[in-house]
């Protein structure tokens, strides 16, 4: 366990991406089984110890110290693991001197009820230093928040070993922690995982921003970028798996979808939520609702038919990387757009239709085309190089996103908390408001991104000299400070007194040149609508 902290501790202060892989694939070479694929398993978000929660760990500490100390010291440190690593007193009896192992850990704590959990985990944090009990708990609670992605870990592995990083990922999903397949491979001492009879994740091709560049349309073919969220279906040995673009298995949040791909092969898609009085057959590019509506859907472990019958999803096709046991990938992108448009025809024509290309005559007719584009579920357009093979990741000059300009709303500060992480000593996260015709500032949404270093202590100074109340680590600030904010898109919500949430907000400019009273009101933004 202390070579696993030491890692942990050492990714956490270091900033560089190289010098985070280095670190990694020391520990991977370094570490036997099955420590490293344990600690592999934490790394990656794929290790579940369902009997120890926040709650576990909150009410252990406050049984050992002042409630009140501990929660001023979450408040100012941002993080409960690093608040109880710290605070945790030494134990007023001999503890067992043996030292903790990753593998021991995880065994002993995934085979635990919720009702035993507590006395465990704190015979465990008794037997570490502070190093090791910020390991443990972040371990235990799945949320590392080191700066390090599942995909980071995985090319760490990956360049510890001189593995090809796609072929890991290909095969990352068919196999169990703590991966003794993998390692075994990786070292030479057994065959390569295959993927011939599993529905494994394959990497997405990802796109780079459009920026300044102006495209040629003889070279590039342009689609629509749709608002919904990025998923692959695989249909393997008569089993459908639907992924995230982070490689996450939700296929339990859509089953109706995938009960209705039983097409052997392997698609890449937008799911959506069909629009209001959208019924039957898709029609050709139409028929989705805004992200509001398939926010109800996600995150959800099981989906009630009620919920299915209220939100149906579907799924917009792009792009297609298996044809029944055929890998296309190497296949440029017009020819794997003949085979998907042979494709969907197969297909359940309630759930799944195909995203249609933009017909322009030329970059500045696609200009036009975009700039009029405010359905609820277009977010934009995509341009794909003809010639492009499905690679993995992102490849300069093959795929473009070119996000639709984002509408913007000027907005008054009224509340803000601390951050997280780097940011848990400044108030970050700014809630914002606009005006009713009657006077009242309403709630329409909350930001902590778009700001500068600068900019981010300017606003932490103006939140602690015009502080009006407390509220927990919440504090009310006078109403006299004016934020630009961007957002994606507005929708109804029947959640937020002020009926209406934001989409993607983000601070665009501190607007001091502005009284608030000049502010936007909400019926403005009812307009926008979508």
């Amino acid at each position: 366990m202390h070579a696993f902290a030491a890692l942990l501790d050492s990714l956490i202060y270091t900033r560089s991406r190289n010098a985070k892989l280095r670190l990694l694939a020391d520990y991977l070479r370094a570490t036997p089984d099955p420590d490293r694929g344990w600690a592999m398993a934490a790394l990656t978000g794929d290790l579940d110890l369902p009997g120890v929660k926040p709650a576990v760990i909150r009410a252990l500490i406050e049984a050992r110290i002042d409630p009140v100390l501990f929660r001023m010291s979450r408040d100012y440190v941002g993080d409960t693991a690093e608040t109880v690593a710290l605070l945790w007193p030494a134990p007023a009896l001999p503890v067992d001197p043996e030292p903790l192992s990753v593998s021991g850990v995880v065994d002993r704590l995934a085979h635990l009820s919720r009702s035993d959990a507590p006395a465990v985990l704190a015979d465990m944090l008794d037997r570490s230093d502070a190093e090791e009990r910020f390991a443990l708990l972040k371990m235990a609670t799945g949320a590392l928040r080191i700066g390090v992605s599942a995909r980071l870990a995985k090319t760490a592995l990956a360049d510890a070993f001189g593995l090809d990083v796609d072929a890991v990922e290909e095969v990352w999903h068919g196999l169990k922690p703590p991966y003794d397949a993998l390692f075994a491979w990786a070292e030479g001492r057994g065959e390569q995982p295959t993927a011939a009879d599993v529905p494994v994740f394959r990497p997405f091709m990802l796109a780079h921003p459009l920026e300044d560049l102006r495209l040629d349309l003889n070279d590039y073919a342009a689609e629509w970028k749709w608002d919904g969220i990025r998923v692959q279906i695989v249909h393997v040995g008569g089993e459908t798996r639907l992924y995230s673009r982070t490689g996450d298995d939700v296929t339990g949040s859509f089953p109706d979808v995938a009960s209705a791909f039983r097409e052997p092969g392997v698609v890449d898609g937008e799911l959506l939520v069909k629009g209001e009085f959208q019924g039957g057959a898709l029609d050709a590019g139409g028929g989705a609702a805004s992200f509001n509506a398939l926010q109800q859907r996600l995150g959800r472990k099981s989906v009630s038919a009620k919920m299915q019958a209220e939100y149906p999803a579907f799924v917009r096709l792009y792009d297609i990387l298996f044809d029944g046991a055929e890998d296309l990938r190497e296949l440029p992108w017009h020819a794997r757009r003949r085979r998907l448009e042979a494709f969907v025809p197969r297909l359940d024509s309630e759930r799944f239709d195909i995203s249609q290309v933009i017909e322009a005559e030329d970059f500045t007719a696609l200009e036009a085309i975009r700039a009029g584009a405010r359905d609820a579920a277009i977010e934009g357009v995509m341009l794909k190089r003809r010639d492009s093979p499905y690679i993995g990741g992102r490849r300069a000059g093959l795929w473009y996103k070119w996000k639709r300009d984002p509408l913007t709303a000027d907005c008054v500060m009224m509340y803000a908390q601390r951050g997280s992480g780097r940011r848990s000593s400044y108030y970050s996260d700014y809630t914002f408001g606009c005006w009713t015709e009657e006077g009242e500032l309403l709630p329409v949404g909350k930001a902590y991104s778009g700001i500068t270093d600068e900019e981010l202590r300017m606003l932490d100074r103006f939140v602690r000299n015009h502080t009006l109340a407390r509220f927990g680590p919440v504090r009310e600030v006078e109403k006299t400070l004016v934020l630009e904010v961007a957002f994606d898109s507005i929708h109804r919500s029947t959640r937020h007194k002020s009926g209406v949430a934001m989409r993607f907000p983000r601070i665009a400019r501190i607007r001091t040149d502005k009284p608030a009273a000049e502010a936007d009101r909400i019926e403005t933004l009812q307009r926008l609508v979508t």
